[in-house]
């Protein structure tokens, strides 16, 4: 085993790299200094590195920590990132990819959303067909993967126990989401919704960024359509997408093609 991987976990602000926290970075321990530390962040990169250390969950805050020091055993060389996985992508993006959470070995562990997951291996490649990334594959958050006019962030930004976060757990996450939303959304033109959790926590959030929403709100289906209206009066729409998590892409509810051409429609829609 490496010498990393014998080094006991740390806490935020340590010297990761391309961390966004530094030492004074301010942290949020509920969900009133979430919403007031998410709110009152100076930039979009400030807003990240307070994401990165956010303790507002008890549960998953012990969940993170306690995958990042026991491992996989196919990743036991490898440190884990072991925190809340900030929005990362293009900061003026056409397109907004909103996930779920991180996944324990995938997110959690490289410290990117959907990076060294089976998920990001199927939505990368999707990515790069219709060229929205530079690359078909991730595997770290230092692989040289770049997005093209897209950004990705979650609903809930630490990876949850079976992969479920609670109500709480999720409205207490909020306020980062939104903040997020808010602070690219002068380029947004496209909202893509990785699955049926993220289509129905996003629309709150969009709602608290200041868009206006249609009522009642449209069910959410693989290539499912909502027509939005940004807060400047722009119109933006909101696209459902199947998640391609294992059990969607090994049973053929996702297919390449199903990725790529809901992909290509939101690259349209964002450059048209």
């Amino acid at each position: 085993m490496s010498d990393a991987a014998n080094a006991p976990y740390v806490l935020p602000g340590t010297g990761w790299p391309d961390d966004p926290a530094e030492p004074g970075t301010p942290v949020a321990h509920d969900a009133a200094e979430v919403a007031g530390l998410a709110a009152s962040a100076p930039s979009l990169h400030d807003l990240l590195a307070r994401q990165s250390v956010c303790r507002a969950c008890d549960r998953l805050v012990e969940w993170r920590e306690k995958i990042a020091v026991e491992r996989r055993r196919m990743f036991a060389d490898e440190p884990y990132w072991g925190r809340p996985v900030p929005g990362w992508g293009d900061p003026e993006p056409g397109i907004l990819i909103v996930g779920l959470a991180p996944a324990a070995h995938g997110g959690n562990r490289t410290g990117r959303i959907f990076t060294g997951d089976r998920s990001g291996d199927w939505l990368f490649a999707s990515l790069y067909r219709v060229g929205l990334a530079n690359q078909p594959t991730s595997v770290r958050a230092d692989d040289g993967l770049r997005l093209i006019g897209a950004r990705m962030a979650a609903t809930v930004r630490c990876a949850p126990p079976d992969n479920k976060p609670t109500p709480a757990e999720r409205d207490t996450c909020r306020p980062w989401l939104a903040r997020e939303i808010a602070a690219v959304a002068a380029s947004v033109r496209c909202v893509v919704c990785l699955g049926g959790f993220a289509w129905q926590a996003v629309w709150p959030a969009l709602d608290q960024a200041g868009y206006t929403l249609p009522r009642p709100r449209p069910k959410f289906g693989h290539g499912a359509e909502a027509a939005l209206t940004a807060p400047d009066g722009t119109p933006v729409t909101l696209l459902g997408c199947y998640h391609p998590s294992q059990q969607n892409t090994f049973t053929g509810r996702v297919t390449e093609d199903m990725l790529d051409t809901l992909f290509t429609r939101a690259r349209s829609l964002a450059t048209s």
